[in-house]
């Protein structure tokens, strides 16, 4: 199976290089999965409905959420009423949407996915990990799914690489989100699954983590809130990861990381 994973998308500018360059990523590397973090796609905060569709209709399989989610109020409803589009699964019962979903793929084999938010330096949560656990005991890699994919949305990269190696061999691929900067470190952990400590956004680099650079600067030199922060919105890169996995196993044979467009080095995998 070949899977594509795009770090969070930020504004406008995020958005419309997605739903630009979605398809033909989706034809050119011949992927049967597609998921994307969509927490930041409105305006920096959150997920609105209509650009939660305009991300679906330009092939994203599965969209995952964060500490965000409820930015956007008016996703509540559309959250509970859409099954492929999911928020951590560490929040407490009761919260409204999903932290999982199956995906039935047009091969006709079904993949796993899951969102989880890490707790250091984040809101505190209920333990991503034991939920990821109680998650993972209802279904089997390389049997009742032919692939499992987590979104781990955490701010510290111990807690993503305890995280990653603790699930090692029982998913094919753990990807870090958040952060907004792609990561160096992507490899295949000893027991088989693909990790990468943080994907990157899909935004304008010419900012801080996406957000027009002048006045996210001048919180730190001042120390006190300002105008609220607003996506920068210049040439944006396509960020995330590239997997193939074992078709027997589920587990990961290759990792590669994507960034195209706008201004970081350029690398896309050969097919």
């Amino acid at each position: 199976m070949r899977i594509l994973f795009l770090g969070d998308v930020v504004g406008r500018t995020g958005r419309d290089t997605v739903a630009a360059a979605l398809p033909g990523l989706r034809t050119r590397l011949r992927i049967d999965l597609v998921v994307v973090n969509a927490e930041n796609a409105s305006h920096g905060f959150g997920l609105a409905p209509d650009m939660a569709r305009v991300l679906f209709a330009a092939g994203a399989d599965v969209l995952t959420l964060g500490n965000h989610t409820w930015d956007r109020r008016e996703l509540i409803p559309f959250l509970a009423a859409t099954p492929h589009l999911i928020r951590p699964l560490n929040y407490p019962p009761g919260t409204p949407g999903a932290g999982s979903t199956l995906v039935s793929l047009r091969n006709g084999q079904r993949a796993l996915v899951l969102s989880a938010m890490g707790r250091l330096f984040m809101d505190c949560l209920d333990c991503p990990f034991r939920a990821t656990a109680v998650e993972l005991a209802r279904h089997r890699l390389g049997a009742s799914v032919a692939a499992i994919v987590i979104d781990f949305h955490a701010e510290a990269t111990s807690e993503k690489m305890a995280f990653a190696h603790s699930f090692d061999g029982q998913v094919s691929l753990v990807v870090g989100t958040h952060t907004h900067c792609p990561s160096a470190d992507h490899q295949i952990l000893p027991g088989g699954t693909a990790f990468q400590s943080d994907a990157g956004m899909c935004g304008d680099y010419d900012s801080v983590i996406g957000m027009q650079k002048e006045n996210a600067a001048a919180r730190f030199w001042r120390k006190i809130p300002g105008d609220r922060l607003q996506p920068a919105e210049g040439a944006s890169t396509v960020c995330g990861v590239f997997v193939e996995t074992d078709d027997k196993t589920g587990l990961a044979t290759r990792i590669e990381p994507i960034r195209q467009g706008g201004r970081l080095s350029q690398t896309l995998p050969s097919v």
